[in-house]
């Protein structure tokens, strides 16, 4: 029910009343003096009346009619356009909002209180345009740095990222978003609901122990007095790439102070997906590999086709003379072959550099690099998750499938355990456990020295060579007991002693490089509930949904999901989720003027069952924020039990904070608060659109909360149930 409607039945209920009183004193009083008179002054009164009874009851009507709409007009003009007018300034005051306060119908007074307001908010807006001027003409050369840091940036190849200690994601490059999009083993929707966004965690790709342990890298390297550390760690992604990162510290310098003792309060990620250029070494390997053993042929055969010529008619001289040549020739050529052999596999041997990995990725990578290149069953067993070790990753998943696909293609072997464990001497033993018949020495030796080949994909490289490579040691074991057989690989740990062997090559420099003061460095995880968080502390995401129609308990549904996020105050545009939903039922066309979408839209479109998980993947560790929100939510939870995902978040609604700001106002709907707020309505009835709107809106309603002493989560929350429209269900 609108706000005027319940005005005027308020002051029609209040007219009645006072209608209804005035006749209590009426009829009492006629009584009274009725019960004075005799019975002759009865029937004379009685005959004076007679017809004008009805007349007399029409004027007292009359009356009462002309009372309550002088009372309105009363109400109107002195009670209900002074408190309008007062929440109008509020805006005015507690905003940046710039417009001019109107009350048509309001007393002459109250006009001119209206234009006075007016003048001094032109006054005060002036005098902001100046402050502003000076501010810019100030700050000119930090924003020339901050466009020359934006454009280094976006011409980075490499991805970058910059987070605080909480691990929210303070800056990045348009590389890292395009990277991370494509680590995502999810559909794309939305455009790419990216795992990565300003405000949002990093955990959403990286495992915190990971973070962590690099961090702890990096105090440990900063105690040690290393001048720029930094830590390295190798992880899988979801969808089984490998990417490496490379972390430096953020340290926080106060003016004078020093900057090798300043704490750390973030970090810089430098990412690069080794995928590739790991495929591609492959490649060249295969290549070379071919290279070598198709001279190698060619040349048995030069020599073949020597021998030959140990013809009986060629003169015993010239004879000579030609199988010098050709010998001669064909040992060069043999020699310089096998040199390139061998210097290629040297250079293969110690080409990767050993870096960190966590144990149990390593082995989820061989688990899922094994299946795909033999089909053996795989699994594991015994795998400490605490192990860091100091590997090359690719060669030993290399190493890892050969010997694993020999198995299966020589002993038949049709399944295989991995087990990872710590050994004495900063080792870690990485065990391949299969159930089969027995193998010789001999055999084993063999699988040893003999090059990795996987199918189509072989190199140079032995498994000796993998394992001189990490400084290791490699065996064939039999356990009788449990009647298996394992190869075990001896590889190292990661040593913090011995993190940084170049430290004294560092030279000590005075300058550092300029950290920017970005606003979320500031910003810790708060040690309290959501509740208790400042509302301007808050992330959010703004959303609205186009449904086919206004009853989701009876079989309308969702057909298009928009959404955006609000972090430290600021709306980011770029960073939105607008998708298109196929409902699984008809679009009644009476909605389609409404929201504009048709059935041939969402035709081909992801159901719900898609859409709802990567929106609530986008949402996470935010606060939901919508315009009734009851009803879109009622529409979310009917969804949640066939796409098995919950959004239990706390919901913030413009709507009823409108009603808590501005009681007096006389229309909440969504175009009346942007029209008070001076927000531009584009695409309204479009889910993103109507997303984009409330968002501006609820940045309005902030600084109006705390005029009215709301500053925190459970106050706005608690201060919304109290209003009239909380009242209403869907």
């Amino acid at each position: 029910m609108k706000r005027d409607q319940r005005l005027l039945l308020t002051m029609g209920v209040a007219a009645a009343g006072a209608a209804v009183l005035l006749g209590v004193f009426a009829l009492g009083g006629g009584a009274l003096l009725w019960s004075t008179l005799a019975e002759a002054e009865r029937s004379q009164a009685m005959a004076l009346l007679g017809d004008r009874l009805v007349l007399f009851l029409l004027a007292a009507l009359v009356a009462i009619g002309l009372a309550t709409a002088a009372a309105q007009t009363v109400y109107r003009r002195w009670i209900a356009a002074p408190a309008r007018l007062l929440e109008q300034a509020q805006v005015l005051l507690a905003t940046d909002v710039q417009r001019e306060l109107s009350l048509p119908g309001a007393s002459a007074d109250v006009q001119a209180l209206a234009h006075t307001v007016n003048e001094l908010a032109r006054q005060r807006d002036q005098l902001r345009r100046d402050i502003a001027a000076e501010v810019a003409q100030a700050s000119r050369g930090i924003e020339q740095e901050r466009n020359r840091l934006a454009a280094l940036m976006s011409e980075l190849r490499q991805s970058v990222v910059v987070c605080n200690l909480d691990g929210r994601v303070l800056l990045y490059n348009n590389r890292a978003r395009m990277q991370f999009r494509a680590l995502s083993d999810a559909p794309s929707l939305a455009g790419g609901a990216e795992l990565i966004g300003l405000g949002r965690s990093i955990y959403a790709v990286f495992e915190r122990r990971l973070v962590a342990h690099a961090l702890e890298s990096l105090q440990s390297r900063l105690q040690r007095g290393v001048p720029s550390p930094s830590a390295q760690f190798v992880t899988t992604t979801r969808s089984g790439q490998l990417l490496r990162a490379q972390m430096a510290p953020v340290r926080s310098v106060a003016a004078g102070a020093d900057a090798g003792a300043a704490p750390i309060n973030g970090f810089v990620l430098m990412l690069d997906n080794i995928t590739r250029d790991y495929e591609a070494e492959s490649a060249r390997e295969r290549l070379l590999h071919g290279l070598t053993e198709g001279s190698r042929g060619s040349l048995a055969n030069l020599q073949a086709a020597a021998e030959m010529l140990d013809d009986e008619a060629l003169e015993p001289a010239m004879r000579e003379r030609f199988l010098a040549v050709v010998r001669d020739e064909a040992a060069a050529m043999t020699r310089r072959i096998n040199d390139l052999a061998a210097q290629s596999a040297e250079g293969l041997a110690t080409r990767w550099p050993l870096e960190d990995m966590l144990g149990a990725d390593l082995v989820q990578a061989a688990q899922r690099r094994i299946e795909a290149v033999t089909g053996l069953r795989t699994g594991s067993d015994e795998v400490d998750p605490a192990l860091w070790l100091k590997l090359d990753s690719f060669s030993l998943l290399q190493a890892l499938a050969y010997l694993a696909l020999r198995l299966r293609d020589e002993f038949e072997v049709a399944a295989v355990t991995l087990r990872l464990t710590a050994a004495e001497h900063q080792r870690a033993r990485l065990d391949l456990v299969w159930s089969g018949q027995a193998m010789s020495t001999e055999t084993v030796m063999a699988w040893e020295m003999d090059p990795i080949s996987t199918g189509s994909d072989t190199s140079s490289l032995t498994v000796r060579d993998v394992v001189q490579r990490h400084g290791g040691e490699f065996w064939f074991e039999r356990e009788r007991t449990r009647h298996q057989a394992l190869f075990r690989f001896l590889l190292p740990l990661v040593t913090m002693a011995a993190a940084d062997a170049q430290t004294d090559a560092f030279v000590h420099s005075d300058s550092r490089p300029e950290y920017y003061d970005f606003d979320l460095f500031a910003g810790g995880e708060s040690q309290h509930g959501l509740d208790e968080r400042r509302l301007v502390d808050l992330a959010y995401t703004v959303f609205d949904t186009e449904t086919t129609g206004l009853d989701p308990a009876g079989g309308d549904r969702i057909i298009q999901i928009g959404a955006t996020r609000l972090v430290n105050g600021k709306l980011l545009k770029g960073e939105s989720f607008d998708q298109l939903v196929d409902p699984g039922r008809s679009i009644p066309e009476a909605g389609i003027p409404i929201h504009g979408i048709t059935p041939e839209m969402v035709a081909g479109k992801p159901p719900i069952e898609q859409v709802l998980p990567a929106f609530h993947a986008y949402a996470q560790d935010t606060v939901l924020v919508a315009h009734n929100a009851a009803f879109d939510m009622r529409f979310l939870q009917l969804a949640e039990g066939c796409t098995g995902v919950r959004f239990e978040q706390p919901v913030l609604d413009t709507l009823l904070l409108s009603a808590v700001v501005h009681p007096n106002q006389e229309s909440h709907r969504l175009e009346a608060i942007a029209e008070r707020f001076n927000v531009t309505v584009i695409g309204r009835h479009t889910a993103l659109g109507d997303a984009m709107v409330t968002a501006e809106v609820f940045q309005k309603l902030i600084p109006l909360l705390a005029e009215r002493g709301i500053h925190t989560l459970a106050q706005a929350r608690e201060a919304a149930q109290k209003t009239y429209y909380a009242r209403l269900r869907y």
